[in-house]
């Protein structure tokens, strides 16, 4: 249960992350053009497919796409007829594990890079986590799983308040305390 918490809340804090910097993109060479390498949707689960598209490589331009950092291996993209944007897709392995990964393309024409990131997750971004199970504390509770601890904890507070009652009724009748 621990792990499973500390896991999601990772992979929150990932999503989170990325959707800050969304698309995060990295140039190679002298001249950064407008565009980069687009990952959409930027969280998958595994067994999903995830759409590229660059608008880097110009109009035209074909791309060969890298995405073994995540299991899936190598795949085209192809022209586009959208604003001259080369698009292509793969599929995400079921055995993919959380995490960020970077997905790579190379333009055809002159051996140009961009990057940008994928992230995998356990549930679906569009999902929402509900918590499982009971808070853990500390001892006891009225409604808690050991009865043994919560009749202890009574006992306990019992036994002050009587002790509490006895010492200011003898101090209410000047016994010296």
């Amino acid at each position: 249960m621990r792990r499973t918490a500390r896991l999601l809340t990772g992979t929150a804090l990932a999503v989170a992350a990325v959707g800050l910097a969304s698309p995060a993109t990295v140039y190679a060479g002298d001249a950064a053009p407008t565009g980069g390498l687009e990952v959409y949707p930027s969280s998958v689960v595994p067994g999903e497919r995830a759409m590229v598209t660059t608008a880097w490589c110009g109009e035209g331009g074909s791309a060969a796409g890298d995405a073994s950092a995540v299991g899936a291996g190598p795949f085209p993209l192809a022209p586009g007829t959208d604003d001259g944007e080369a698009a292509g897709h793969f599929d995400v392995p079921p055995s993919a594990h959380p995490g960020t990964y970077e997905i790579v393309a190379t333009c055809g024409d002159d051996e140009r890079r961009v990057t940008g990131d994928l992230v995998v997750t356990l549930t679906p971004a569009d999902e929402p986590v509900y918590p499982r199970g009971s808070v853990k504390t500390g001892v006891g509770g009225a409604l808690g799983p050991d009865p043994v601890q919560t009749a202890a904890g009574v006992t306990a507070l019992a036994v002050a308040a009587a002790g509490g009652t006895w010492l200011l009724h003898r101090r209410a009748r000047g016994d010296g305390i």
